[in-house]
């Protein structure tokens, strides 16, 4: 999880392992997996750095499918520690 600062300066826990895509429009649009859309303060940078750093952090965490073509869940390595 990683905290950002909503539009309206409110703070805002958000599920790393929820995001999809993260766009500058120009204010920062994170687009989830559930189909929700957040804008928050914090510059596109910054908010790939917090979930880096929180991915970082969460030793043993799930591996995220990317899906396409030929995708078999069976087919995902573990992550390297």
């Amino acid at each position: 999880m990683v905290t950002l600062t909503k539009l309206n300066g409110d703070p805002i826990v958000v599920n790393a392992d929820l995001v999809e895509f993260i766009e500058e429009t120009p204010d920062c649009l994170i687009s989830l997996t559930t189909g929700r859309k957040l804008m928050v303060r914090e510059k596109l940078e910054e908010v790939k750095e917090r979930i880096g750093e929180y991915r970082r952090s969460a030793p043993g965490a799930y591996p995220v499918p990317a899906g396409g073509e030929g995708y078999a869940p069976e087919d995902i390595s573990e992550p390297s520690t």
